[in-house]
């Protein structure tokens, strides 16, 4: 059995004169990221690895989620091919993972992570938003095996305000 959780990143700022790699969460997206991964941590077993795409604004997120479940430096890296927008370098990371991980955290980006909540879930979920988190499992004992799952929760800001 392996569990995947997908994280989009909190929403960012727009206002700083930066590339679209080092944009920073604004003020809404600290607040939302800080809520959502405190209540992720409080009703989910933490994942034993956690990856997060480099972008400054998915960086910044995660750390949210790796500080709510109190995991390890070790068990916290950076990859970036999870800066990816079409869900086809996620896939890959997701299909490489190391089999001894049973469960894993993703921090990316839309539009990717949208799409592969729907291709590799059973739920439709129209929109993962900022801040959103979604969790499938699988009937596998490897990850390059990962087809489709049991999407077993999603939340959302909106669902905790």
């Amino acid at each position: 059995m392996k569990t995947l959780y997908l994280a989009r990143h909190a929403k960012s700022s727009w206002k700083h004169d930066v590339n679209d790699h080092q944009r920073p969460l604004k003020g809404r997206g600290r607040k939302d990221g800080a809520l959502v991964a405190a209540y992720v941590a409080s009703k989910m077993e933490a994942p034993q690895k956690l990856i997060t795409s480099d972008a400054v604004r998915a960086h910044s997120t995660a750390l949210y989620f790796k500080n709510a479940f109190g995991l390890e430096d070790a068990l916290f890296e950076t990859n970036h091919d999870l800066y990816d927008f079409s869900g086809q370098q996620v896939m890959t990371v997701i299909k490489g993972l190391e089999n001894d991980l049973d469960c894993v955290m993703l921090v990316g980006h839309n539009h990717a992570l949208t799409s592969i909540a729907n291709m590799i879930g059973n739920k439709r979920i129209e929109n993962v938003t900022t801040s959103g988190f979604v969790a499938i499992q699988f009937d596998i004992n490897s990850w390059s095996d990962v087809v489709i799952g049991k999407t077993i929760k999603s939340v959302f800001p909106r669902d905790l305000k």
